[in-house]
């Protein structure tokens, strides 16, 4: 006797349906067998469906059971087949028709008392039964926010295999789950810190202004306590708001490696990710037998926070490069590869020597000019073409760190900043590139046009401090986004002069 049902798997965050046939016929096999590339973790559920189906108050089939998961070519990985191939098993003996299994996708792990576990990647699994044609789908109970965010299915979550059962045979009603997207938004996408709480510092919350304005990378270079993290985790808080695509891209990140908080079926706020310069390089770019996501795929839509820049390893910075310019990270492997989105703003801060007091006034400095030297050239002239921004962070006075926080003002600057991302939106149309810092030469060349004296203020700095084409660019696109900012269409010399002052690294700092 056969059963067909279907189930999902995860290829890094996209899903691949899976037919799950149960065979629980007299046939040649000695003990129960899974077939079709299973992972450890599938292989293994066997014996957890053996235990639950018991558990459960079912009777296990005395013939010993053959699954096959297809397409027998993908890998197969992690214990979502649990409660198909239990719900197959017992479809065979006689559970309940298997007209039934036909209409869902079914995934979810099972405990040994018959309880079902929660899964990762619920959200991905969904958009393929969609995708693939299907209308309805059996989660984890507390997975069914998550899978609900999806339109176009019915959700039915359930909290043991008994509960299953019962909805396949009709003897149980339950009813599909329904969330209110835009009520999550309302409710979740609220930050608890706000940029009031930075005192001093207006220069640099200018240079953020700007990067926020228009997704530039940006570095700031100061001495410790000069509030270069405090800087950073507020820049979120100005950033035009996520729009559901963005949202829904970046939660399945979360979702598929288990990282999508309990209760929240939607990420509402740019994530900002503050990895350790100890990080590895798998560890920011992502990695592994079976590939997940690094962290900057987990900053996707949002800021990717490397505090001490300098101390990162050499080699891993470089492998930063690249995503920077593709906005997605691909992992190659001998099965394949795998892409995960990477889009995020970078924004990386050092110290300006090893002891971190060059030139701040506020102690001596201890370091020699090669110490100095040595200390800056850990980061790479490439590296550096790829962060538009560079600004000093000073020290703040007493006098500006005992002034009182003032009403909101991440509210006031987002609104400047979602302004600016409007005109570009308009600029460019409905394609790929909706922010400045994308353009492409072609783009830079269309809309960036100079007059005579921005022409040759240009040219100066070029010649002056040996700017490379690609530094080129980057002052041209941060001197478009400052015009946006000030609701200008045409480039100003003030704008040019502005724009060159932010590459201070290029000025052999």
């Amino acid at each position: 006797m056969l059963a067909r049902l279907h189930s999902v798997t995860l290829e890094g965050i996209e899903g691949i349906i899976c037919e799950v046939e149960v065979d629980v016929s007299r046939g040649g096999w000695d003990k129960p067998l899974i077939v079709g590339l299973p992972d450890t973790a599938v292989k293994e559920s066997i014996e957890r469906v053996r235990s639950a189906i018991v558990n459960s108050g079912f009777k296990y089939p005395d013939t010993q059971s053959l699954v096959n998961l297809a397409p027998a070519d993908v890998k197969k990985a992690g214990p979502a087949f649990d409660l198909p191939i239990a719900l197959g098993t017992l479809c065979r003996t006689g559970g309940f028709p298997s007209e039934a299994l036909k209409r869902y996708v079914i995934v979810g792990e099972l405990a040994l008392d018959g309880r079902v576990r929660p899964v990762n990647g619920v959200l991905s699994m969904a958009m393929t039964a969609v995708e693939n044609g299907f209308s309805r789908i059996i989660v984890p109970l507390e997975n069914t926010d998550e899978a609900a965010v999806v339109s176009d299915i019915e959700v039915f979550g359930v909290a043991s295999l008994a509960q299953a059962v019962g909805l396949l045979r009709g003897d149980l009603e339950l009813e599909p789950t329904s969330i209110d997207v835009d009520k999550i938004f309302n409710v979740s996408a609220k930050y608890e810190m706000d940029f009031s709480d930075v005192k001093g510092q207006e220069s640099v919350k200018r240079a953020v202004t700007i990067a926020a304005a228009g997704a530039h990378n940006m570095m700031m270079i100061g001495p410790p306590g000069a509030g270069k993290t405090m800087i950073s985790q507020r820049i979120a808080t100005i950033l035009p708001p996520l729009t559901l695509e963005e949202s829904l891209e970046t939660t399945r990140v979360y979702s598929s490696v288990g990282l999508l908080k309990k209760g929240n079926a939607l990420i509402a706020t740019r994530p900002v990710r503050t990895p350790h310069h100890t990080a590895s390089g798998p560890a920011l770019i992502g990695g592994g037998s079976n590939p997940r996501p690094g962290e900057l795929s987990l900053a996707n839509h949002g800021i990717l926070f490397l505090d001490e820049f300098a101390e990162f390893p050499r080699n891993v910075l470089e492998m930063i490069r690249q995503p920077l310019e593709e906005s997605s990270v691909t992992i190659s492997r001998a099965k394949g590869t795998v892409t995960f989105p990477a889009q995020f703003m970078m924004v990386a801060a050092m110290n300006p020597c090893p002891c971190g007091y060059f030139g701040s006034g506020q102690r001596r400095c201890k370091c020699s000019p090669k110490q100095i030297e040595r200390y800056v050239s850990k980061v790479s002239g490439p590296l550096l073409d790829r962060i538009d921004i560079h600004i000093d962070v000073p020290a703040v006075s007493f006098r500006k760190l005992r002034a009182k926080s003032g009403d909101s003002e991440s509210a006031r600057i987002r609104q400047q900043v979602v302004s600016a991302r409007r005109m570009q939106i308009e600029r460019f149309g409905n394609g790929k590139i909706t922010t400045n810092a994308t353009m492409t030469h072609k783009q830079v060349e269309k809309f960036c046009g100079l007059d005579e004296s921005s022409e040759q203020l240009l040219k100066q700095a070029m010649v002056e401090f040996a700017l490379s084409a690609r530094a080129h660019d980057k002052i041209c696109k941060v001197a478009r986004t400052i015009a946006d900012l000030d609701g200008c269409e045409t480039i100003k010399a003030e704008y040019i002069a502005e724009a060159i002052s932010y590459r201070k690294l290029d000025r052999k700092f």
